[in-house]
């Protein structure tokens, strides 16, 4: 039998996003809330092979290019520079959209081809190798709830964590980041403290009505279509909350049952047919 592993790289959701000013690095200091969403996310197949190779498929997978440059391959070689591996990535997730989706590849890429080469690495040496290939790659490897500070590579376990029916929308409209950040004039600072935990969905709910992501204005001025999805949303029955995630173009709104997630999920594929929706269950990711 061939042997091949298959990873789940699950959609990322920062429920909260503050920014504090620019360091002397060139990087902002930020605090996030993040999550991970059960049944949304890309896919990976990882096979033994003689030399390193990527291949590309699923619905938005002619967006990317299998080149150096992909964060797949980068992830593969700072793994092991000199080892070889058939990868196949189904990307699911819209590219550029504010829920990690190159950075849940890259960091399903570390898991997988740890087990696949059989590396002794602990957990720590596989966060290492994650900070190094991006801010939100660390938060991606486990895809568990996480607390993120410093440029999001300083975590902490966000337990218990009660799940919760998930929206998301995005409109097929790439939002470059460093734009956003260019354009970004208020922020909420870096001086929020996490609680030791969210014993149910009202107690997390009254949390988040507390806080922002500080990138949605600067967002919503480069591409109102932001606003748009965020009004849309909060009409659905059943939305508690409405939020971009990271620095767009992503959307989500957080529902008070899966019955009224999944109608909206309708609805809105119904409205609004060139966006990209999807409904799940926010919490611990299937690995």
């Amino acid at each position: 039998m061939e042997n091949s592993i298959r990873v789940f790289a699950p959609a990322k959701i920062n429920l909260l996003l503050h920014v504090g000013e620019k360091r002397s690095d060139g990087y902002h200091p930020l605090q996030s809330l993040a999550v991970f969403v059960h049944n949304v996310g890309d896919e990976l197949v990882f096979r033994p092979a003689s030399t390193l190779e990527l291949k590309i498929t699923g619905p938005h997978g002619s967006q990317l290019s299998a080149d150096s440059e992909n964060l797949v391959l980068k992830a593969a070689r700072a793994l092991h520079a000199n080892r070889g591996a058939e990868i196949v990535l189904t990307k699911n997730l819209p590219v550029a959209s504010g829920i990690g989706g190159g950075s849940a590849d890259a960091a399903a890429t570390l898991r997988g081809l740890k087990h696949l080469w059989n590396l002794d690495l602990n957990d720590a040496q596989i966060l290492h190798v994650a900070a190094a290939l991006g801010s939100d790659v660390p938060v991606c490897v486990k895809s568990e709830p996480a607390w993120m500070e410093g440029r999001g590579e300083i975590l902490t376990p966000a337990v218990p964590m009660p799940d919760m029916p998930i929206v998301l929308v995005n409109p097929r409209v790439e939002v470059q980041t460093g734009k956003v950040f260019a354009a970004l004039n208020t922020r909420h600072g870096t001086e929020m403290a996490l609680p030791s935990g969210f014993s149910d969905a009202e107690t997390l709910l009254a949390y988040l009505a507390q806080t922002g992501n500080d990138l949605e204005a600067p967002a919503r001025s480069l591409a109102p279509v932001i606003g748009d999805m965020l009004d849309a949303l909060s009409m659905m029955q059943g939305a508690r909350l409405a939020r971009m995630s990271g620095s767009g173009a992503t959307c989500f709104a957080l529902f008070d049952n899966s019955k009224h997630a999944r109608n909206a999920m309708h609805a809105l594929r119904e409205a609004h047919p060139a966006w990209w929706v999807e409904a799940g269950e926010t919490g611990l990711a299937s690995q």
